[in-house]
């Protein structure tokens, strides 16, 4: 079974930064391109950044600029840097695969106040 499991998230301050990480099963992270997503209270889920096996990445107009998302190949994990953040960052943020979804994990909270 395909587990994800996200961490790294916590209360900062506005134009602070955190990096979070996913831990994904072996089988899952080397088929799939990797994305993170997050959902804010009230809003739907939303793809905020991705990356391919070979490093290639694409993100939201929102984070672009300010995120960066990277794997580790050898270990199966993903990673988003967020610089600048801004309280509308504030949700549970998510990782998953872009075009074949696993069940999600728990998420991680990120919240950042002005």
């Amino acid at each position: 079974q395909v587990q994800l499991v996200e961490s790294g998230g916590g209360l900062v301050q506005a134009g602070e930064s955190l990096t979070l990480s996913c831990a994904a099963s072996r089988s899952f992270f080397s088929r799939n391109i990797m994305g993170w997503y997050r959902q804010a209270p009230g809003k739907q889920r939303e793809l905020v950044a991705h990356i391919t096996s070979g490093g290639n990445s694409n993100y939201a107009d929102s984070v672009k600029g300010r995120f960066t998302i990277s794997r580790d190949n050898g270990k199966n994990l993903v990673y988003l840097q967020m610089n600048s953040l801004k309280p509308e960052d504030t949700a549970v943020y998510y990782c998953n695969g872009k075009q074949n979804l696993a069940p999600w994990g728990q998420g991680t909270q990120v919240t950042v106040s002005s």
